[in-house]
């Protein structure tokens, strides 16, 4: 969920955001190609920032952070972000029709992380909104949100132990998988009938019971594992990503020994679109 807020859209237009100093920051040049289609929304941007401290006094350095975000090219660079107040002052000055229902657009999804910041409850609702709408059983979505809470648990202390986001994060992942299910997460997909090129086809939304309980397994005994050895940076944490996914890999062993059938599996949600399919394919 976390790359997903990442980017939010706004009629058909993609807006790239990101979390900082507790408020949601977002790329002021995809706001004014969002507002006026200009087919170079960088100059644009360029003329009216200059236009805006020229004319009006609003000193806008002091206004405008750089933060890196993700580019077309998957690479991250410095780019112009304003928070929510001051992308509302930026608005003022762009004349175009959409002004008013982007006000109102941003102003929803510049508030609803610092609601669930007061109230987490809310950010699990709305999760779990989602999954009832795609059909999903009730079971099944309280092990996916309990899933996701273990799942931020683990990222938060790799963050703070020197892992990098995105790649490392993937192959940390990856190693708790293999050690856990005996294949990785290309392997697992493929599996399931998944492809890859679909970003939407997320291996854990198509998990069963007992593939989401062995996988918050792997990730919770890392997560404790990774405390109590105080493991830093990404080699450490990669032969911790190992021990973690064992645990939960000789469990997996053991109950595959006594059913005679193998917790990895074909079954998947991809047929799962309304609240009647609540069977797995």
């Amino acid at each position: 969920m976390e790359e997903k807020n990442k980017i939010v859209v706004f009629q058909d237009k993609k807006i790239r955001r990101i979390w900082y100093n507790q408020e949601w920051f977002f790329s002021v040049v995809d706001v004014v190609e969002a507002l006026t289609d200009s087919s170079n929304s960088r100059r644009y941007w360029s003329d009216l920032k200059r236009q805006i401290e020229e004319t009006e006094g609003f000193e806008l350095y002091e206004k405008i952070v750089q933060l890196k975000l993700e580019s077309s090219d998957g690479k991250k660079y410095a780019t112009d972000c304003a928070n929510t107040e001051n992308m509302f002052r930026i608005i003022q000055s762009i004349p175009s029709k959409k002004a008013e229902p982007f006000k109102r657009w941003l102003a929803k999804v510049g508030y609803e992380r610092i609601q669930e910041i007061e109230n987490p409850e809310l950010g699990q609702d709305r999760i779990k909104e989602y999954y009832e709408l795609k059909g999903y059983p009730k079971e099944w979505i309280d092990k996916r949100l309990r899933g996701i809470a273990i799942r931020q648990e683990l990222t938060e202390e790799w963050s703070k132990r020197g892992v990098e986001e995105k790649r490392e994060y993937a192959i940390l992942t990856n190693e708790i998988s293999k050690a856990t299910f005996g294949v990785g997460i290309h392997d697992h997909k493929g599996i399931k009938g998944l492809d890859s090129k679909f970003k939407n086809q997320n291996l854990r939304d198509h998990m069963t019971d007992l593939e989401l309980i062995f996988n918050m397994l792997g990730e919770a005994s890392t997560t404790e594992i990774t405390k109590k050895k105080d493991a830093q940076g990404f080699v450490e944490n990669k032969s911790v990503a190992k021990e973690g996914g064992k645990i939960a890999g000789d469990a997996r062993k053991k109950l595959e020994q006594k059913t005679e059938e193998s917790v990895v599996c074909e079954k998947n949600y991809l047929h799962t679109t309304n609240k009647k399919r609540k069977k797995l394919k």
